[in-house]
């Protein structure tokens, strides 16, 4: 796996419009670049995502590429999160529909977007276990899974990597969760990195969210939260200047600091976000440099929580003694 991946999330509308001819421009440039993961989900965009990689990967070799995938997250016409579906059969149709759109024989990682609570993660990971005997999966994955579910699961089958939010504004995973993946031999694969634009360095408090872009209901965006974020973003870019590298850069080479099991997931949704992402790879930061990170933004410095209330029940991460 190269050492960031690229979130294709972006490019099917939950940031506001993006246009397709540069989304593909965009997975182009990654895959030029030297990146190696995409990381999709099948409702995003209600497939739009998936037909968007396949049309980017069309004439690619195939066995070159590694091909993330989310699954079993409900949603109405509307876009309305309706809870999400991880029994067995569901697993089984929502992969034979992915592989349909992706215009593949198999996807390299195979995971459930969020852990269903009214199905055991045994059953989830069974079913899936059985597709990587089928050659239909390679690899299987978990996503925003807390530390029980994490046992419970590698006992059923080996986990790959647990993808789950983890940037300077998130560090939840810190205190359980990494050291228990840590202990099981499993990856993390960092979402989140730039707190969804927050530290991108670029946000302002006159910014608004457009039509349909997921940060205008995100309480970090909201309010005093905001200007609060805000004050720890330019305490960072102080750090940053220091170093002549930006905001996003500094960001996400302090991601990539935290060891080779993490990968962190750029959502670059253009080329030259992406280019000023894949910077951050030559940024090496010193004991000094994460001294003085740290003292800009201490770990649970952010203000307000990751997602809206009914979004943060969605998440096994967050259950307690997860954390």
């Amino acid at each position: 796996m190269s050492a960031v991946g690229l979130g294709c999330m972006g490019m099917s509308g939950i940031y506001g419009p993006a246009d397709d001819t540069e989304s593909v421009a965009t997975i182009h440039a990654a895959l030029d670049a030297g990146i190696t993961l995409l990381d999709t989900g099948d409702f995003y965009g209600m497939g739009h995502n998936e037909l968007l990689i396949r049309e980017a990967l069309r004439g690619k070799r195939r066995d070159e590429v590694l091909i993330s995938v989310k699954f079993g997250a409900l949603r109405d016409p509307a876009n309305t999160w309706l809870g999400s579906d991880g029994r067995p059969a569901v697993v089984k149709t929502f992969l034979a529909y992915s592989l349909k759109r992706l215009g593949t024989g198999y996807i390299d990682i195979y995971r459930p977007a969020r852990v269903d609570p009214a199905v055991p993660i045994e059953e989830t990971v069974g079913a899936i276990a059985e597709m990587v005997q089928a050659g239909y999966v390679r690899y299987i994955g978990l996503s925003e899974a807390g530390v029980d579910t994490l046992r419970r699961a590698q006992a059923i089958h080996p986990i790959t990597d647990l993808q789950i939010e983890y940037s300077l504004l998130s560090r939840g995973i810190e205190h359980e969760i990494l050291p228990v993946c840590r202990e099981l031999g499993i990856g993390i694969t960092a979402y989140g990195v730039l707190s969804r634009g927050l530290l991108s360095g670029s946000w302002s408090r006159a910014r608004g969210s457009t039509s349909g872009d997921f940060r205008a209901r995100a309480p970090r965006f909201q309010g005093e939260n905001l200007e609060h974020n805000l004050a720890l973003v330019e305490a960072l870019r102080a750090v940053a200047e220091a170093k002549s590298t930006t905001v996003a850069q500094l960001a996400i080479a302090w991601v990539l600091s935290r060891g080779d099991d993490v990968v962190p997931i750029v959502g670059a949704r253009r080329r030259n976000q992406l280019a000023d992402a894949l910077d951050a790879l030559d940024v090496s930061l010193t004991d000094d440099d994460q001294e003085r990170i740290e003292r800009a933004i201490p770990a649970g410095a952010a203000a307000g929580e990751r997602y809206a209330a009914p979004g943060m029940a969605q998440l096994d991460s967050e259950k307690t003694g997860s954390m």
